[in-house]
Formats: C-alpha cells, structure tokens, sequence
C-alpha cells in the first residue's frame, strides 16, 4: 500500500513503506506542519497571484500568516488552490492575512479567495491613514475563502482596557450585571451626517458624558466653531437635574423660532458680569417708549388745548391735552427711534383722564412718518389705527385703553431717522359717544427689536 497525502499536502506513510526513508519523510512531514503556522510575505503591487499546496514539498499557501505588500497600480487578487493531496482533499485551513499594501489615494481592492471562487475583499486602510497594517482573519472552508473577522465579538471583564503601542488605557471598560444596554457607533460615508454614537437597546434610553470631578466636557476644535444642533425637525433643550425641577433653554425649531429661557420655580433669568453682578438678560424683542402729554404739542391746525389740572391741593396735578367732543383735534410728538428697533409697526395704549361722569365711547388714533437725513419734513402721515375706551363715570381717575392694531410709519423708515407721530380724538366718529373732553395723558409706543443694544 502507496503513502497518500492530507488537505495540507503532508505524507501519510502506509505501514511498511519508504524502508529506509521513513525517519527523512517524518523530519518533512514535521517541517510541513510547523509551515502551518509560517509566515510569508507576498508582493503583489505588479500582477495577481497564485498561491500553491504542494504535496510532501514547502508551499506558500500553507502558511498561516500571510502578509501582502506593494504600491497597488490595478485591483488585485491572491488566489489559493481548492484542493491539496493525493489522492485530492479539499483544503480547510485558517489564515491570518496582514495587508500591508499602499492604497492611499486610489480606490483600488485586493481580493483573497480560491481560484474561480469569490471570496474575500479585504477592507483598505481608513483614508486618514498612512501606514498601519489592516490584519483581516479568514479560514478556508473547503470551498472558498471566508472572513472570521466581521462575526468576531471581544468580551472584556471589568476594568479591562483597549491601551496604545506604550500600555496607557485608552478605554476603560466597566461591566454591569444583566445589562440591556449599550453605545453603538456607527461610521459614515464621504459626503453624509458624520459618524453616530447611540444609545442601544431598550426603549428611551439616555447617553451620559460625565467628565471627572470638576472636569468639563469641551465640544470643538482650537481651530473652528462648534454647533450642536438636533436630528431632524425638532426642538433643542438645554435643562438641569435630568429634567427633575429644573429651568430649561428651548431653541426652537421653525422659520424665526424664538429662544425660551425658562427658570425654575420663580427663579429669574440673569447676565452675570465678571464682578459677579447680576443683570436681567436683554434680549431683542417688544419694547416700549412711553411720551406723556407735556412732551406733546397741539398742531397748529385743530391743535388739542395744554391743560394742568389740579385735583387737590398739594396732591399731583394732571399735564394733560384736552381733546374736545365735538372738533377733531390734534396733538404730535418726535422722536428718533432706537437703532435696534427693526424699522417695522408699532402699535400704542393710551392713558387718558375724563373731565365729565359721561360713560360713552372715547377714540384715540396715532398715525406716523419718518423722516431720513436731507428728506423734507413736508410729507403726509401714514394710515392710523385707532382704539376706543368707555368713560368709566369718575373725574380726575386714570384710565388706560387697550393696545391698538399694527400701525405702519409711512416714509420707509430707516436707521437714525426722525419719526414724527400724529394723535387725535376721532370725535367726528359716530362711535365716539363720551360728551365731556378727553384729557390725554400719554401714550405709550410699542416697537420689536432685532437687536439686543444699540451698538
């Protein structure tokens, strides 16, 4: 009986065979097998190869560590044979497979796999990558070549580490009992949302980043801005003691979305100076300019009457115009307008006093125009918005009415101009029913920012 080989090609000697030869055979055969965990390294930057398994003889496609090196110029592939043997045995073996190839700037792949199979590709080197090795572990089944690594899971204990070329951690592990949970990261694509770190598992799971003691979690570069920004069309909310009591910040999201600061409780909102002073935040938004009827003047045509009216001795006396029941008359005021204002509407609420105990309808309207650096002051006012208030019956008391429609100032108004401002009782309005004169107090403007100061 004839000596066969195995799937590796090594001699099995039948009894009674190689007299004489038999101690040299098994000195190959044992040289074989520790080729079974050789190393060999292999250029393939000029032409595909073709690794063999040759029977009782040293062959490359017998080592275990194969590692692959040259300047790739075309897609590459390393073949392995199917069989070895005599009679033929498909070969099952496993390898481990350093790429060492220079891949860098080209999309070019370097396939493992049995001839006429398909096998494996082997992943290149992360493009910010220069130098280090991808090391990928297959094994062939008999068929073709298949790669272990992607199905490989690293359990570690508690307190094990991933550590650099020097032994320092990296990452620590900390392993809890019965967990359900976990982080998954996910890499991206040239061109998408950058790469994920997820919490995994149950439903409404949340990610902690806690820094030690006093530390501090830092988002960015030295040498660009950071944005942190939410997935998709939500909201942004910043908040304390994991949503338990705590005040919160809302970016919201939509088209002019506004920013809520919301305290807790009756905590307020406050800028803190590098003294540690405290101030309320100010912010763009309604503001409000109040004009008393003294800053006012009665027009020159139907112009409203400049009264002071004493209540009582020693006891505060009222600056007020008189408008009269029966004439339309007019008051007008000035101003120039903040520069954060944003050159919109306004609307008003006038504070007025009754000089009679009539409880009809009083009605106040404002109407404006602004007035640029070199423009004449010789122009008309824009449309009014009026308001109207009952006589509540009682001389001499305050009274405030409600706030007026969206008043457009004609003129196209711009920075640094000069708003003048027209009010009047509509007393020719058969809705304006109180008989006795209307004595104005003031008026106060409301106007929006776009601007927190004036800078």
């Amino acid at each position: 009986m004839a000596s066969t080989y195995n799937n590796l090609g090594i001699e099995l000697q039948a009894t009674g065979e190689n007299a004489g030869t038999w101690g040299t055979k098994t000195n190959t055969n044992l040289d074989l097998i520790a080729e079974t965990w050789g190393y060999i390294s292999i250029d393939v930057a000029s032409a595909d190869v073709t690794l063999a398994m040759s029977s009782g003889s040293s062959s490359n496609a017998r080592n275990y560590i194969l590692e692959f090196t040259g300047t790739l110029a075309a897609n590459r592939t390393v073949n392995v044979p199917a069989q070895a043997g005599s009679p033929a045995a498909n070969i099952e073996k496993g390898y481990l497979v350093v790429d060492k190839t220079n891949r860098s700037g080209s999309s070019y792949s370097l396939t493992f796999k049995v001839t006429s199979q398909t096998g494996v590709v082997l992943r290149a080197l992360p493009q910010n990558k220069s130098s280090a090795p991808v090391t990928t572990f297959c094994y062939h089944n008999g068929t073709d070549v298949i790669d272990a690594s992607k199905d490989v899971a690293i359990s570690f204990t508690d307190g094990q580490y991933i550590a650099d070329n020097s032994g320092n951690e990296l990452v620590t592990f900390g392993v809890t009992g019965s967990a359900v949970n976990e982080v998954k990261i996910t890499n991206a694509a040239t061109g998408t949302a950058g790469p994920i770190i997820a919490a995994n598992g149950e439903s409404n799971v949340n990610l902690n980043l806690r820094p030690a003691g006093t530390g501090v979690i830092t988002v960015g570069t030295t040498a660009a801005h950071a944005t942190i920004t939410s997935k998709g069309a939500y909201d942004l909310i910043l908040s304390t003691n994991e949503g338990s009591s705590s005040g919160t910040i809302t970016i919201t999201d939509a088209a002019n979305g506004d920013i809520t600061i919301a305290p807790n409780g009756t905590g307020v909102a406050k800028a803190v100076d590098g003294a540690d002073a405290t101030g309320a935040i100010k912010i763009a938004g309604k503001e409000t300019i109040f004009v008393p009827a003294s800053a006012m003047y009665g027009s020159e045509t139907n112009g409203a009457d400049a009264q002071q009216v004493e209540t009582t001795a020693t006891r505060p006396d009222l600056k007020v115009l008189d408008f009269d029941p029966s004439t339309a008359e007019y008051a007008q005021f000035a101003i120039a307008m903040p520069k954060s204002w944003d050159l919109g509407t306004v609307t008003f609420q006038a504070w007025w006093s009754p000089s009679t105990t009539n409880t009809g309808n009083c009605i106040f309207g404002v109407q404006g125009v602004s007035c640029s650096d070199s423009d004449t002051a010789d122009v008309a006012f824009g449309t009014a918005q009026e308001v109207t208030d009952a006589g509540i019956g009682t001389v001499e008391d305050v009274q405030v009415t409600g706030e007026s429609s969206a008043i457009t100032i004609a003129g196209s108004p711009a920075d640094n101009d000069y708003t003048f401002f027209q009010i009047y009782r509509d007393a020719a309005d058969g809705s304006d029913t109180f008989t006795g004169d209307a004595r104005l107090l003031g008026i106060k403007l409301f106007f929006t920012t776009d601007a927190a100061n004036d800078a």
